[in-house]
């Protein structure tokens, strides 16, 4: 933990459930500087990974990060149905998480699915979010399984025959598979050898209870087979009003053409590509990834 904040923990009621949050508060608080949220990927990767944002209370503000439903900290639901798991679902979480708090202002950072979350979130133009910041993040999963196959494509030939054998034979437990996708994600997910613990925590306790990953997603970030295959916020993003950052990296999986519909259509929004980074820039580049986001969050705190 940061020695310049106090942290505490709550597990939040939700829905007869709990959501598991973390509050970092400043031991500097500067006046006017709004509370950042922070939304997890995967669905189902846990806080974990997102740990080192809390640094960002250096800047006087107060950083809650916090387990979204079925994963980490939060109450799993490994029985429960199928169409449980929907998008309306976490956001309902996330506004119940700012009653709990009595959050009426703040700035909301989404990284990859927290991304298609945050703007699930801001395009009913909630009344108190500041600002958005969608960190490597696609606007529609068809983008991303587009890009996804062009980035595969480029991958070793060996490599890609074994993914599409095993794909085929339905092995994708076997050792050979698992294998091929790690060179995958160590080109595009995260290009940190080894890689960081705070992402391998996430990772473990996602693989020990994988239910909303499967569900929504499907066996990894390149074979969707979920329900949110078809999500795509394209044409609702012109009704976003909050002011929006888009970042990612450039070798991010989430390419330039997952994202370009935020720049085009998004009326108020600036975006950053971080040089020699991937999908997991704030690990890869934490230092410059944390700079970045809080320029632009304090363009639109509080004003005396």
């Amino acid at each position: 933990m940061l020695e310049s904040t106090s942290v505490t923990t709550e597990r939040v009621p939700f829905q007869e459930r709990q959501t598991w949050a973390q509050v970092h508060a400043s031991a500097n608080p500067v006046v006017g500087a709004l509370p950042l949220i922070v939304v997890h990927g995967g669905p189902g990767m846990a806080h974990n990974y997102l740990k080192n944002l809390a640094a960002l209370t250096s800047t006087g503000r107060t950083v809650i990060l916090y387990d979204q439903l079925g994963c980490g900290n939060s109450t799993h639901l490994p029985d429960a149905a199928v169409d449980f798991w929907t998008p309306q679902l976490f956001i309902d979480e996330f506004h119940n998480l700012l009653s709990h708090f009595g959050i009426s202002e703040y700035h909301l950072l989404g990284q990859s699915w927290g991304g298609m979350l945050g703007v699930e979130i801001a395009v009913a133009r909630p009344a108190g979010l500041a600002s958005l910041s969608l960190c490597n993040a696609p606007a529609s999963m068809p983008l991303w399984v587009e890009a996804a196959n062009e980035l595969r494509a480029q991958l070793p030939q060996e490599t890609q025959d074994a993914l599409s054998r095993h794909e085929a034979d339905g092995t994708l437990d076997d050792p050979e598979y698992l294998a091929a996708t790690m060179e995958f994600y160590e080109r595009h997910v995260c290009r940190i050898v080894p890689t960081p613990e705070d992402f391998r925590e996430s990772e473990a306790q996602m693989e020990a209870e994988p239910t909303v990953y499967h569900t929504m997603i499907g066996p990894n970030e390149f074979h969707i087979l979920g329900t949110l295959r078809e999500w795509s916020i394209i044409d609702r993003l012109d009704q976003i009003t909050a002011p929006t950052l888009v970042v990612a990296g450039e070798f991010d999986e989430a390419t330039p053409a997952t994202w370009a519909p935020f720049i085009d259509r998004i009326p108020d929004v600036t975006s950053h590509v971080f040089p020699g980074a991937s999908h997991c820039s704030h690990l890869e580049q934490p230092e410059a990834f944390r700079a970045v986001v809080s320029s632009f969050m304090t363009q639109f705190d509080q004003q005396d």
